[in-house]
């Protein structure tokens, strides 16, 4: 490993971020190189759930190489060189922690809950009974279609290279398209690249391409679930509340 310190003229670093016990687990996450060791693992400790103490670092480079452990938890992230693009896999040395086993991933592991027809038609404030509710006051709304030009008014502020905020989860980004979408429902929507790896895609949804973006940035959502306004780009190094 080399001893050359990259910090002079490089603030942060955009690191690829896994975990040895959650394989779902896969972020993009931008780190300052003046940031101890230790910080780093604070704020994964948050992301991730495993716990600072039993948490270990690995550094691997763009091609999949071992770069160094993260051993020196008073060192600042710089002095192992990390790059953008490089791998950060987080080891879980806790055998009791709650990331092993899968039970964080694997539903199978999960005892369900589960009740009869029978006695679910006798509990009240259900979604069924809502809904038989709802069809004894207009017949007509079980059956209706979504019009074509559903929600089209609310697109009437909104245009391609407003900043946007997306809810829920205050997903910021910006507006890359406006408009109807045949291969996902009726009535109008909108495509947003968010700043940071929030999203489902890169802008194509079901072999049909709304924009461009870089993948798991992009969203199509409503007009109703978006708002556009000054919504700046937060801050990466911001800590997360507790």
């Amino acid at each position: 490993m080399g001893t050359r310190l990259q910090i002079q003229g490089d603030e942060s670093v955009l690191l690829q971020v896994t975990h040895s016990n959650i394989k779902s687990f896969n972020a993009d996450v931008r780190f300052s190189l003046q940031s101890t060791v230790e910080s780093v693992k604070e704020k994964l400790w948050k992301k991730c759930g495993t716990s600072v103490g039993s948490m270990c670092l690995e550094l691997y480079d763009d091609n999949g190489f071992k770069v160094s452990d993260l051993s020196d938890d008073t060192r600042p992230l710089g002095f192992y060189s990390p790059q953008d693009g490089y791998w950060l896999n987080v080891v879980d040395l806790d055998p009791s922690s709650l990331t092993s086993g899968g039970w964080l991933e694997d539903t199978s592991l999960v005892e369900k809950y589960k009740i009869s027809d029978e006695a679910y038609d006798k509990l009240d404030g259900t979604f069924r009974k809502f809904k038989e509710k709802l069809a004894h006051q207009n017949p007509s709304s079980a059956g209706a279609k979504i019009a074509d030009n559903y929600m089209e008014d609310l697109c009437s502020n909104i245009k391609v290279g407003d900043r946007c905020q997306v809810e829920p989860g205050e997903k910021r980004g910006i507006v890359k398209y406006v408009g109807q979408a045949e291969n996902l429902g009726p009535g109008f929507w909108v495509g947003a690249q968010y700043d940071e790896p929030l999203g489902k895609h890169d802008g194509m949804v079901k072999g049909t391409r709304y924009f461009d973006c870089p993948p798991l940035h992009g969203a199509m959502v409503r007009p109703d679930k978006i708002k556009v306004g000054d919504f700046p780009e937060q801050d990466p190094f911001e800590e997360d509340e507790i």
